[in-house]
């Protein structure tokens, strides 16, 4: 399917159920208009020898128009080949984009000079040894990044690079990945999108990319040639550069709807190949389209034709263009069968079964727009998922809120009550406090409030509730009391996330302390709002962070394979076998029911074993004791903490503090029985010393 280029010519297949001719036209630069020939399975197709890279093309569908039975067939619009691998810019919004005038008849008006234009490619590339990582799911540590922002103001890329695929791949940024400890960078949309008509008039711009028009093309716009066909070798060579540090790449997909939007949206490319194949249809007045999304439509995942597009797509970035996984926006819009989602879908089965997809990482964004769209916990074992209660619940317990340290206990061990049943295991839950879609981390505890009025909808949009502690001040401060408290909760959410059960997942900038000035949906802000603002970076914030990166990296039982069973594995010798995981009240006594149960509990000690994980050596010893103590405790008065009896350790260190970060060089130690001065909204990490 698309158009393959051999050495000595190109063929060109496109699908369309309802046409009566196809017209393949190439621009070079004038139109020229050939014939396709119709196939077996209704594909239209034709070899063009000496037709090589670098060949513009669309295509023109004759055939039925009445809207009332969805047949949309217009020739006077020229279409994107839904298979094209390079896309070239230059949409130019208008009248002639729209498929039919406000009768409902048929435009009249040619699109060809104000559309895209579908480029043949050069499929060759030298990827030398080139291989997926395959990092284990229990190793990864996620970062999600936008193309565009993380380098568009980096001091240290050339000008020309910044905010490009090159810009990632350049020394400068690939450090700055290596050192915070990313084994995988996830790329919000980079399947080629449009820039929405109305977000251009008010001088703003489609930034975060969630309009895809095309599933197998790199967006241009992020190439450094500012070329499609170069947006396609410059992709290959990031991933090259990041696989070589050892960095796997997972891109954020979109195949839930496309960017012609609803009935009035544009003609572009599968609205007028075969509309009612393509696209959900209201079932009883299929003029209109179904929307689980939110954007006006929704890809009919029922049809066979669509499921091989999504297939073929998802196969084509493995085996072509050697990426290592996805994240599947709105998922479980892909699910749905009529208005139910059925979580044995077609698409899921598609991929359990193939040799292929089913080896990569698969994360979904497990809820849609529609009724009963919510589905955190039920996809199926190949799995992961951005585990929603787990940002809820987090961002819960360390504002305060009461009744929620059970499930500060839940998500804290891989949120076994939504995966084990299915057969899962922790990493199941991607874990995070913050996602592209919401506050900063910093904004999370600086503004109780979204200021979203540049993106021109009088502050209508974004999630209306922050679900965290502002800290008492709203917006910037110089008073450095709200600083420090800031400060420290932001250490807080981070320790959290990474000494969780399951996969952390960093948003990019963060650990700057990046701020969008309170604007918690910039998804139109393509400036500094969104841009990553390097010379402002948060340096003790980002020092915080990389250590506690490089900590979890080295400690075993901060990323576990299993569950933790809350009994005793295997004795050591000369000590009583402990349990793998046990929980404290702040007196040092063991978490009883009533404990739980106290809405008003804020303060918890979780001691984990690492001598369950560690292997003894040929006399039973452990080589070095990776359990600790972590302290938790949400409330805004300081508290006194006692330690845990002696069985659970005799003396322990302290790591770090999220008061006071990390010790570093400084010995502080403390005995059994001891009691800690544990400061209000703040959490310890202790570990035990070998005895």
């Amino acid at each position: 399917m698309g158009a393959q280029f051999d050495g000595f010519g190109t063929n060109f297949a496109v699908f369309s159920g309802v046409a009566e001719r196809v017209e393949l036209c190439l621009f070079d630069p004038d139109e020229t208009r050939i014939d396709l020939h119709c196939g077996i399975g209704q594909i239209w197709h034709a070899y063009l020898p000496e037709v090589g890279p670098g060949m513009r093309y669309g295509f023109r569908v004759h055939g039925p128009w009445d809207l009332s039975r969805g047949l949309r067939c217009n020739p006077n619009k020229l279409l994107v080949d839904p298979y094209a691998r390079a896309i070239s810019e230059g949409l130019d919004w208008g009248p002639s984009l729209r498929g039919h005038k406000d009768d409902g008849s048929p435009s009249q008006d040619d699109s060809a000079q104000n559309t895209f234009r579908s480029v043949v490619v050069q499929p060759h590339f030298n990827w030398g040894n080139d291989r997926r990582l395959e990092i284990p799911w229990n190793e990864t540590v996620i970062y999600e990044a936008h193309v565009k922002g993380l380098t568009m103001r980096h001091p240290d890329v050339p000008e020309d690079l910044r905010g490009t695929y090159a810009g990632i791949a350049h020394p400068a940024t690939i450090v700055h990945l290596k050192q915070l400890g990313i084994t995988a960078l996830e790329l919000l949309p980079i399947h080629a999108f449009v820039h929405d008509g109305f977000l251009l008039e008010q001088g703003l711009r489609n930034y975060w990319g969630y309009n895809s028009i095309g599933y197998f093309a790199p967006h241009p716009e992020y190439a450094s040639t500012r070329s499609a066909s170069g947006a396609v070798a410059e992709f290959k060579h990031m991933v090259r550069e990041l696989h070589k540090a050892g960095i796997e790449v997972i891109l954020d997909v979109v195949y839930n709807h496309t960017a012609e939007g609803n009935h009035v949206g544009p003609h572009l490319s599968m609205k007028g190949l075969d509309n009612e194949a393509y696209y959900r249809l209201v079932a009883d007045n299929p003029t209109f389209y179904m929307d689980y999304t939110g954007t006006g439509n929704t890809l009919q995942m029922r049809n066979p034709h669509v499921l091989q597009l999504v297939m073929d797509s998802l196969r084509y970035w493995i085996e072509e263009m050697h990426v290592d996984g996805f994240r599947f926006d709105l998922a479980s819009a892909l699910a749905r069968g009529l208005h139910e989602v059925d979580r044995l879908g077609a698409f899921f089965d598609l991929i359990q079964q193939d040799p292929v997809v089913s080896r990569v990482k698969l994360i979904a964004e497990p809820w849609d727009v529609g009724e009963g769209g919510y589905q955190v916990g039920n996809f199926p074992p190949l799995w992961s998922e951005w585990n929603g209660k787990y940002r809820d619940w987090i961002r819960d317990y360390w504002r305060g809120e009461p009744g929620s340290l059970p499930e500060l206990g839940a998500r804290l061990t891989g949120s076994s009550d939504l995966y084990q049943q299915g057969g899962r295991f922790p990493h199941a839950s991607i874990n995070f406090v913050t996602a592209h879609d919401g506050f900063t981390l910093l904004d999370l505890v600086s503004y109780n409030e979204k200021h979203n009025d540049a993106n021109g909808e009088d502050n209508r949009d974004g999630e209306s509730h922050n679900r965290s502690w502002n800290c008492g001040v709203e917006g910037p401060t110089t008073d450095p009391e709200i600083q420090a408290l800031r400060s420290r909760q932001q250490r807080n959410f981070l320790a959290t996330m990474f000494l969780s059960q399951g996969v952390p997942m960093l948003v990019g900038g963060d650990e700057l302390g990046r701020t969008q000035q309170g604007n918690n949906n910039g998804y139109c802000q393509d400036n500094e709002v969104s841009w990553f603002d390097w010379a402002h970076a948060d340096k003790e914030l980002l020092a915080f962070t990389e250590k506690l990166s490089a900590f979890r990296r080295r400690h075993p039982v901060f990323k576990r394979r299993g569950w933790f069973q809350g009994r005793p594995i295997r004795p050591v010798k000369g000590r009583e076998a402990l349990p793998d995981i046990s929980w404290f009240s702040a007196a040092g006594d063991e978490m009883t029911e009533d404990h739980w149960d106290s809405g008003e509990t804020r303060s918890i000690q979780v001691f984990v074993n690492g001598n369950q994980i560690n292997v003894p050596d040929d006399r039973g010893e452990i080589p070095h004791d990776d359990s600790f103590l972590l302290i938790f405790h949400a409330a805004p008065e300081d508290e006194k903490i006692t330690l845990p009896e002696l069985k659970w350790g005799k003396t322990w260190r302290r790591v770090f503090d999220t008061a006071r970060g990390f010790a570093g060089d400084e010995i502080e130690s403390f005995h059994t029985g001891s009691s800690l001065t544990v400061l209000g909204r703040s959490m310890w990490l202790l570990q035990r010393e070998t005895r």
